[in-house]
Order: C-alpha cells, then sequence, then structure tokens
C-alpha cells in the first residue's frame, strides 16, 4: 500500500507530480502538504488521521487505528508549475514502450527487463530517447554489441522522444485514481505532465 500513488498539487492546486502514499505521508506528517479531499477541503495529519478509514477505503495501520490513504495532497509552499517536457529516466521509457521488448513484443514486469542502446555505445550510440529501448534479458543478450540487423532482430517501433500530452494520458491511465479527476478538470490536462518518480 504504501508504494501506491499519489497525485501532488501546486498551492494553486495545479497537479504537478506523482509521488507513493510512502512519500505523501511523510510531507503530511512534517508540515509540508495537506490531504485534500475531492470537496477542496484540506486536513493536515492529525485531522486526515481523525476522519478514520472507511471499510472500502485503501488504508495503512496506525497504532490503534487506520488511517486512510490520501490520493491527493497540497504542497504548502510549492507554488511553481510543472516542466513541459518528460524527464529521460529508466522509468519513463519503461512507461514509453509500455513494459514491452521492443524486439520480441513480450510485455514483461519491470525486473525482467533492460534498457538497450539500439546503436551499441560502442559504436557511438548516444544515451537519448531516440536510441534507448526496453529489451528483455533474452534479447538483450542475443543483440550483445552489435545493431539489430547484424544480429537478425527488428525493432516493434523506431524509440522517439514523447510528447508530454500523450505521455501525460498513458500514465494517468495506467496509475491514475478516481479521487483525482476533479483535480485533472481544473486546466486543460495537456498543459501539464507528471514527472514519473523512481520506484
Amino acid at each position: 500500500m504504501l508504494q501506491g500513488h499519489v497525485l501532488v498539487l501546486n498551492r494553486s492546486y495545479f497537479a504537478i507530480n506523482v509521488t507513493s502514499v510512502r512519500r505523501a505521508f511523510s510531507l503530511l506528517y512534517q508540515g509540508l502538504a495537506r490531504a485534500v479531499n475531492s470537496n477542496y477541503e484540506t486536513f493536515d495529519f492529525q485531522s486526515w488521521a481523525e476522519l478514520g478509514a472507511g471499510v472500502h477505503d485503501d488504508s495503512v495501520g496506525l497504532i490503534g487505528q487506520a488511517i486512510k490513504v490520501p490520493r491527493v495532497i497540497l504542497l504548502m509552499a510549492y507554488d511553481r508549475f510543472p516542466k513541459r517536457e518528460v524527464r529521460f529516466s529508466r522509468m519513463n521509457i519503461y512507461a514509453r514502450d509500455k513494459q514491452r521488448c521492443q524486439y520480441c513484443g513480450r510485455c514483461l514486469p519491470r525486473s525482467d527487463l533492460n534498457l538497450d542502446h539500439v546503436i551499441p555505445s560502442s559504436k557511438g550510440g548516444k544515451t537519448v530517447w531516440e536510441n534507448v529501448v526496453c529489451s528483455c534479458f533474452e534479447c538483450n543478450r542475443i543483440k550483445g554489441g552489435r545493431t539489430p540487423e547484424e544480429c537478425g532482430l527488428r525493432l516493434l517501433t523506431p524509440p522517439r522522444r514523447p510528447g508530454w500530452t500523450s505521455f501525460f494520458h498513458s500514465s494517468f491511465k495506467e496509475r491514475g485514481y478516481g479521487e483525482w479527476v476533479p483535480f485533472l478538470n481544473i486546466v486543460d490536462r495537456s498543459y501539464w505532465f507528471l514527472e514519473l518518480e523512481e520506484d
């Protein structure tokens, strides 16, 4: 439960990030954020804990009680707006490729995937969106330090830098919660993107 996802808002109620439940509770407890419900009411840690958790709520056990997992938090001292580009990271490459090996097409858990340079570094390939793809261990072993053509493999989709609008929509679809909806309708969803954090 602590690895679940929480939508993070800046002081203007614009969505700026997605974080883990563990991090959200830490921010709440330190007074750096407040939990937000779908009626835009905010709660500090104590008042949120006093609400209790319903039978069907995701919750975390505390001594003598269960506390409902906040799905939206508001940062108390952050008023900046999000970037308009997708951060180049391992997690975002997995998200772009939908955790599918770009050579054999198998959809696998992250633990069974790695990243592959289409044009190997040893042949001048750069570590950029357009040259890095998800690969299963078997295809990566077959490919080795060669290009796909040299070893008889074919890319399912040429790697590209993702556009932040389409990237946001796919990220939300995979990771979103119903409690996020009121906050996503505040502005055009394409205005901002969610930076995915490494787990």
